[in-house]
């Protein structure tokens, strides 16, 4: 029973560091990746579909992403939505072709971006800690209706503190890069 627990935790936990590593990875810095385009959609005949099913996205460099979309029709609309996302950014078109040069950060943007990316981090901290009061509580409940015994109990609850410390280094490790980034030009 604790083992189902411990896994489900275990399981839990991961999809927060997923989410927020999913929330971190679409914050522009000053270098072109083409995750940076992920959360686009584009509006494909009549249906909003992800940007990454009508066109290619590529970075040549690090301050360019060429976005090559194979319906010619579809030009358009991906340019449209590129535009229309609050990521600042300018597409040129040239056929098929869409190129986005992306614009450096200033010293202030960049601050922002940081404190941004700390509220990101402490919502996942916080929806990992979640996760363990709820993963708590139900070892604390399996040990009332002595379901398990104490000393199975506090093994688990270490086990789960253990499984919540791993996944707030992991969140803060990831700040850290995702600073690093940012603050490099």
């Amino acid at each position: 029973m604790i083992r189902d627990i411990l896994k489900d935790t275990e399981d839990r936990m991961k999809k927060s560091l997923e989410a927020s590593q999913h929330n971190m990875a679409v914050i522009r810095t000053g270098r072109a990746t083409p995750s940076l385009l992920d959360s686009i959609r584009v509006d494909y005949y009549g249906s909003m579909v992800p940007l990454k099913q009508v066109a290619n996205v590529a970075a040549p460099d690090a301050r360019l992403l060429v976005v090559q979309v194979f319906d010619r029709s579809a030009v358009q609309s991906v340019e449209k939505a590129i535009r229309t996302s609050d990521l600042g950014l300018n597409p040129k078109v040239e056929g098929n072709i869409l190129r986005l040069p992306i614009p450096a950060l200033t010293e202030d943007r960049r601050r922002d971006l940081t404190k941004f990316i700390h509220k990101l981090a402490e919502e996942g901290r916080v929806s990992i800690r979640n996760v363990r009061r709820d993963a708590n509580e139900m070892t604390k409940d399996l040990e009332k209706s002595r379901d398990i015994s104490e000393d199975d109990s506090h093994l688990g609850l270490e086990k789960i503190q253990e499984l919540t410390d791993k996944h707030i280094k992991l969140i803060d490790e990831m700040v850290k890069r995702k600073e690093k980034e940012i603050m490099e030009e």
